[in-house]
């Protein structure tokens, strides 16, 4: 897509939408938690091996809101992508749990919300660079190929990932209209007359 992007439009300032920026970084949160989640059914697993062999019945460990090991991890899934601000009750008991018996979770949310507050600034490019090259550090810091793997992948698109900071630019428009077309073409069930239906939508969307 940059290359297109390059060779269609030469005087263009391509720009790494800042939500997929996002979306990388929660993505390699998310493989941490099924990861501990796998852990946490290999314990569960050696229980009930042990109550199996000793004769007694399996009673699952259960923290202090009612959730399993698992369940903890499970229901852990959305609340390590909303701001604390947007938590309910029950989520923040949630999460005082989680943050309390899995640190690297904990570590790995702040440094989300860290890049959110990068990029809800509005400072030059040079002053989010620093910003930017300082969070890299710290993500740096953790264990986990997931997390090396994002700041490869944010180093190796380090210039259109800042060209965000110069008008704050971001894809909503094109995801919007991409959205209304679809909605539109759903209408007809497909397209066989695509002059026609590329003269319609202009009319409607121009």
């Amino acid at each position: 897509m940059m290359l297109i992007a390059r060779r269609a439009f030469p005087k263009a300032t391509v720009t790494n939408d800042r939500f997929h920026v996002h979306k990388l970084y929660y993505d390699a949160i998310d493989e941490l938690r099924i990861s501990l989640r796998w852990m946490a059914r290999d314990i569960e697993n050696e229980e009930i091996e042990r109550c199996r062999k000793a004769g007694i019945p399996y009673v699952p460990f259960r923290y202090d809101n009612g959730d399993t090991r698992k369940q903890l991890l499970a229901r852990a899934k959305y609340i390590l992508t909303k701001h604390a601000s947007k938590w309910t009750k029950s989520q923040r008991w949630r999460a005082d749990i989680i943050f309390e018996f899995y640190p690297e979770l904990k570590r790995a949310y702040d440094l989300a919300m860290d890049l959110t507050d990068i990029f809800n600034q509005k400072v030059d490019k040079d002053t989010a660079r620093l910003n930017l090259a300082r969070w890299y550090n710290k993500v740096d810091e953790m264990d986990g190929g997931q997390f090396r793997t994002v700041t490869e992948t944010f180093r190796n698109h380090y210039d259109t990932i800042l060209n965000y900071f110069i008008n704050r630019s971001t894809n909503a428009g094109a995801e919007s209209f991409n959205a209304k077309v679809k909605a539109f073409r759903s209408q007809f069930r497909g397209v066989t007359d695509i002059p026609f239906f590329l003269f319609r939508l202009s009319k409607l969307c121009a």
